[in-house]
């Protein structure tokens, strides 16, 4: 396993404060056994937490093709949760240097994904703390920008993830499809669908089959909401 150093070396990362780095990556927990030790990363946490969304907000808004307000909400929202900063931060092996307690170590804190986003976010306000304001951009643009890649291909494909996850990011309610036409010849049919947010229609969408109706229906209110 490499050490630390190699690892912010290997990235390209210029460092002059390693003992930020070092606190990035040290979980309350370890304080608590390690009275030699005063800083844990939670303030680190907080303010990583507010250098990634600014950083993710501009990434977005200088995007192109722009995008809408809505898309920009839903596909920041997707890249600064904590399921995805997990993943990012497995992938990059970030966690091989968290400090943990005994027992947060043996009750598999290491591999928790809310342990793992809360370093991500604690080492991101790290790199933001260096003298060096590139650090930031230098580490998260091949992790974001292909997670983003991705992500806007998946909502291309899939308008009803898309729609939900939209609605979500002001309620928690989940949308509802109904189907209420089926017309022509049993062997070629067409459905027609609507989708509904309590009583209220979204959008409608016709296809030759019920999955396919849903889709377009989901499209035809995730266009209009984000417009």
């Amino acid at each position: 396993m490499k050490s630390l150093l190699e690892f912010l070396n290997q990235k390209g990362l210029i460092i002059d404060r390693l003992d930020i780095i070092e606190e990035a990556f040290t979980h309350t927990s370890f304080v608590n056994e390690n009275k030699n030790i005063q800083n844990d990363n939670e303030r680190l946490e907080l303010l990583g937490d507010a250098v990634l969304q600014l950083y993710v907000s501009d990434f977005l808004f200088q995007y192109t093709p722009s995008l809408s307000e809505g898309e920009m909400t839903s596909l920041r929202s997707r890249l600064v949760n904590e399921k995805t900063l997990a993943a990012i931060t497995r992938r990059c092996d970030l966690f091989n240097f968290l400090k943990l307690g005994v027992g947060e170590e043996k009750t598999g804190g290491r591999n928790r994904d809310s342990l793992l986003a809360d370093v991500f976010e604690a080492f991101v306000a790290a790199l933001y703390l260096q003298q060096d304001k590139g650090n930031v951009k230098k580490f998260l643009d091949p992790l974001i920008i292909p997670e983003f890649k991705n992500m806007l291909q998946q909502e291309h494909d899939d308008y009803k993830t898309r729609l939900q996850e939209y609605v979500q990011s002001d309620t928690r309610k989940t949308v509802v499809y109904e189907l209420i036409k089926s017309m022509g010849p049993s062997n070629a049919p067409t459905f027609e669908v609507v989708v509904k947010l309590d009583d209220l229609v979204l959008g409608k969408g016709k296809g030759s089959s019920k999955k396919q109706a849903e889709q377009n229906a989901a499209k035809d209110a995730f266009t209009k909401l984000v417009r």
